[in-house]
């Protein structure tokens, strides 16, 4: 799915004036503007037809109705967040009802996310990856893990990459990236005031930055130069990730296994080689 919003979001820095216009108006009224003609938008915004349809070719659609429909559907996965909320984990459920809660949550993060999914967006960092010189991953917490699961992952198919578990390490890290590096930055919130730091010095070394992060705005989001999402419905019984850490988990395994899939022969030798046999497989 081509997100809209965010698309104009990632754009607005690199707009003209008159683009910028039409840009701060579909995001402050998305809803709206689902609804409307272009000559309306043209109206509201001091702008013209041919303004706002080059505006959406540079942004991906081929043209006003793509972008339109593209801005319905993604209105439409916004409220349906809202329609599918699952009740909390009380205190009073049974074992019954907590294994209900937790799994169908987790079940309707992975559907929610499928829904968020750019498939431009994730070929593109895909090739970004397979082309980088050194792959450097970010997170903290319950991030940490799923970065350091993608790391396990790369590194088993000969792309080497990086983790440290200390978030000053990778800080350093980040201060030593270059233009043919490539950062992934992992944060549920996008907020995580570490994370950003690291953002902004693999930004100032000019690396290619990757952010999975939930579904919004947020500082990392802009930060990052193309961003991946997770659905945002987790639980606010939150004493560790859980659907999140899931659906980011999920997107690790789509990017791996793209990755893999770009030379597929070559994926299947490295894969054997690196098979670490255990003594009750080859007594087998």
């Amino acid at each position: 799915m081509k997100i809209a919003t965010i698309r104009l979001r990632e754009f607005l820095s690199q707009a003209s004036t008159t683009e910028q216009v039409i840009i701060d108006y579909v995001l402050k009224h998305p809803d709206q503007v689902a609804q409307m003609t272009i000559y309306k938008l043209a109206e509201l915004t001091f702008s013209s037809p041919s303004s706002i349809i080059r505006l959406c070719k540079k942004n991906g659609f081929s043209g006003y109705k793509e972008f339109s429909k593209a801005l319905i559907y993604e209105q439409a996965v916004r409220k349906s967040y809202k329609s599918k909320e699952m009740p909390d984990v009380t205190r009073t459920d049974s074992i019954h009802d907590i294994v209900n809660k937790v799994m169908n949550k987790n079940i309707l993060s992975l559907e929610e996310t499928t829904n968020l999914l750019d498939f431009k967006v994730i070929k593109h960092c895909v090739e970004l990856i397979y082309d980088c010189e050194k792959l450097v991953l970010f997170g903290i917490g319950a991030s940490q893990v799923v970065a350091q699961d993608a790391q396990l992952k790369f590194t088993r198919i000969n792309k080497m990459s990086y983790i440290s578990a200390d978030w000053h390490t990778q800080l350093l890290m980040a201060r030593n990236m270059a233009a043919n590096d490539v950062g992934i930055i992992f944060s549920y919130s996008g907020q995580t005031s570490e994370m950003i730091e690291c953002a902004k010095a693999a930004k100032e070394n000019n690396a290619q930055i990757i952010s999975i992060t939930k579904y919004g705005s947020a500082p990392i989001i802009d930060l990052a130069d193309h961003n991946l999402f997770v659905a945002a419905n987790e639980y606010a019984f939150r004493s560790g990730a859980m659907s999140s850490r899931i659906s980011q988990l999920n997107l690790v395994d789509i990017l791996y296994t793209a990755y893999v899939n770009m030379q597929y022969e070559k994926s299947i030798e490295i894969l054997e080689k690196t098979q670490i046999w255990k003594e009750s497989d080859q007594n087998d």
